[in-house]
């Protein structure tokens, strides 16, 4: 039997003050508390009203993460309760400050693993220990190169995995019991990390090539051989990596990218969600994406697919598709572009006079899309007049600026709904106040990625499926998209992020419905909402 210090120090076992009378005398806790039992309900009111007292988000973040390496249960019973309010503290915009004073905050490691590629061989009993015996089913992988909008964190990018799996928990009710955040200290390229004496990662430069591509792989084969169950979460790599890993797992596990998948059906369901209000045929769009990294490929390639789906052929497809990066629109003579960016570009020999395609504007002003999404992290890119050009031609202009922290957003939604005299289908990629216009109150959908992996995550999981494919990335796209009240003027193109419990679940319905049509699970599932409800994790004492 554990200590009554390892009990209430081991968050998964602590119930703090709600231990009763009779378990504080059976696990030798008596005397070890103050005398009064409190309720979870309780519980949740007292730290709610504490969290309420801290004056930054920043500190917020801090007395959150503290509670959750206090006691895991009440975490998250109060995480439900608020999670469009906890959302952007344990994870995006806030996270973005802790991960830039991880090293300075570092208390505990929070039940991370960190495999250093200084010692593959250590691989294995990293795992084991990080894991404590628990049955792991879902990983949230990092190695913290393009973390965000603020790059390259080595170490601290561990934050990201962990404030992924809270909102896994939170939204969906993945287990906690059964996910592990880790770290892939492969060194890294930020000086002022290296120059850090209070740096925690290997403090050398980023490890590439061959000798990475060789300890991702042994990272993967181990933790195969240890989860048997393991649904395979990647997370803000860098684009010379992402998709070449992604492209070399996903049809051998059951595996994930949130930021070149996640991120690409999140806008696609915001278009769906765009295209349901604005009555026009997905088929017919012309969709230019600016900033062609990870995000910007991910998102060109859902739609790609989408186009597919719906019947067109992949040249009909790809040539609805325009790539717009910082030296202007993407041709196949344009040097130094990845095998992702490759797929999508253009012939010069399609325009009079391809050479001026230099900027935004000009690319807009010669395609005239319908869809103009931006991942480029370069504010205010989606000026007054690139919008107002875009808008000429296009009755019900689609214009997601996803970028995101806010500092880096494209553009504002007010903007946009002033320049187009509210005629612009607006989602942005951070949380926007609904903008009132000419009397009308425009709500304005956050093409988060949170309103997606939750679900799916949760779907992937019940189902047992054995890979995640685009037939199961569709449906949850048209699962999310179709959640958009067209009923209503100004109604938002995506869901409320304070209903993401709820659509959490219907996503992960549809998803299980769909693998089971597709024959892709591992056992056999016959009632996809009953296997969905019985793998939900409740924060509740036992």
């Amino acid at each position: 039997m554990k200590t009554a210090q390892e009990i209430l120090n081991d968050p998964f076992c602590n119930k703090g003050t709600a231990f009763t009378l009779e378990e504080r005398k059976a696990l030798n806790l008596t005397g070890a508390l103050p005398s009064v039992v409190q309720t979870l309900e309780e519980q949740t009111v007292q730290t709610y009203k504490e969290y309420q007292r801290k004056a930054t988000d920043l500190e917020k973040r801090v007395y959150l993460m503290t509670l959750f390496n206090t006691n895991r249960i009440l975490f998250y019973a109060l995480m439900s309760r608020h999670v469009a309010e906890f959302m952007p503290i344990v994870y995006d915009p806030t996270v973005a400050d802790a991960i830039r004073q991880y090293d300075e905050l570092f208390m505990k490691p929070q039940d991370a693993a960190f495999l250093s590629i200084d010692s593959p061989d250590d691989i294995e009993q990293s795992l084991k220990n990080a894991a404590g015996g628990r049955d792991i089913r879902l990983i949230v992988v990092t190695d913290a190169e393009e973390i965000l909008g603020i790059g390259d964190w080595g170490v601290g990018g561990v934050a990201i995995s962990i404030g992924k799996l809270m909102v896994y928990t939170a939204a969906a009710g993945i287990n906690p019991n059964q996910v592990l955040p880790m770290v892939l200290d492969v060194g890294t390229d930020n000086p002022k990390l290296l120059a850090d004496p209070l740096y925690l990662g290997n403090r050398h430069l980023r490890v590439r090539g061959e000798k990475y591509y060789d300890f991702v792989d042994k990272f993967v084969i181990t933790a195969e051989q240890l989860f048997p169950h393991l649904y395979l979460h990647w997370e803000d790599f860098g684009r010379s990596n992402a998709a070449t890993i992604l492209e070399k797992y996903q049809d051998r596990i059951t595996t994930f990218n949130d930021d070149i998948q996640g991120t690409g059906i999140v806008a696609l369901a915001g278009i769906l969600g765009a295209l349901n209000i604005s009555k026009e045929k997905f088929v017919d769009q012309r969709v230019m994406v600016f900033g062609a990294g990870t995000a910007g490929v991910g998102i060109a390639t859902q739609i790609y697919e989408e186009f597919l789906q719906q019947g067109l052929s992949k040249d009909d497809a790809r040539n609805r598709i325009y790539l717009v990066d910082k030296q202007g629109m993407l041709f196949d003579d344009t040097v130094g572009l990845t095998d992702g960016q490759k797929r999508f570009t253009r012939h010069r020999a399609e325009f009079a006079d391809a050479t001026a395609f230099t900027d935004l504007y000009s690319s807009v002003k010669a395609v005239h899309p319908s869809i103009l999404i931006g991942t480029s992290t370069t504010p205010h890119m989606f000026s007054e007049q690139v919008v107002k050009e875009m808008a000429s031609a296009v009755n019900r202009p689609v214009i997601f600026p996803l970028s995101n922290p806010t500092e880096l957003a494209e553009a504002t939604a007010e903007d946009l709904i002033r320049w187009t005299d509210g005629r612009a289908l607006v989602a942005t990629g951070i949380p926007s106040a609904p903008v009132v216009y000419n009397g009308v109150t425009y709500d304005i959908g956050q093409a988060n990625n949170a309103l997606m992996y939750p679900g799916l995550g949760l779907g992937v999981i019940a189902s047992t499926a054995k890979i995640v494919n685009q037939s199961l990335l569709s449906a949850a796209a048209h699962a999310l998209g179709g959640m958009v009240d067209t009923s209503k003027s100004g109604a938002a193109v995506l869901p409320p992020v304070d209903k993401l419990t709820e659509f959490s679940e219907h996503i992960a319905v549809v998803v299980t419905e769909n693998a089971i049509k597709q024959g892709i699970t591992k056992e056999k599932i016959t009632d996809a909402r009953k296997a969905v409800e019985n793998i939900k994790w409740q924060p509740k004492y036992s």
